[in-house]
């Protein structure tokens, strides 16, 4: 069964994106900011992430960033899902490392979908 970390600081969205994943047969590991992701990465070791960008302290670019280029998480790919949907903000996701961008709210097929290629990828 794959983990997967979620970071965003919305119970809301939290409690949506836990229920898809666990729905589909994930188990779910969370952190509510991009620090705390940061860490729980590098001592959980998870599968995939989901990103959140809006957070306060650490934001989801910059957690990204870190995640991608740090040696002991690099190897995990990061899916970005958040409400900012302008093209300057997939292209800045994109550079900081992110394999994928979704905007929420996305819908549960595109998330399972995505984490389907992703985890396939050797």
């Amino acid at each position: 069964m794959a983990r997967i970390l979620i970071v965003d600081d919305s119970p809301a969205e939290m409690h949506k994106l836990v229920l898809i994943l666990e729905k589909n047969g994930y188990q779910v590991l969370k952190a509510e900011n991009g620090a705390d992701g940061v860490a729980l990465a590098k001592q959980e070791q998870p599968d995939a992430v989901v990103m959140d960008i809006v957070m306060p302290g650490l934001n989801g670019f910059q957690a990204t960033r870190q995640l991608t280029k740090i040696p002991e998480t690099a190897h995990i790919p990061v899916i970005i899902v958040t409400s900012k949907d302008q093209e300057s903000d997939r292209l800045w996701g994109e550079r900081q490392g992110a394999k994928a961008y979704l905007i929420k709210p996305t819908d549960e097929q595109t998330l399972v979908q995505t984490l389907a290629q992703l985890l396939a990828k050797p």
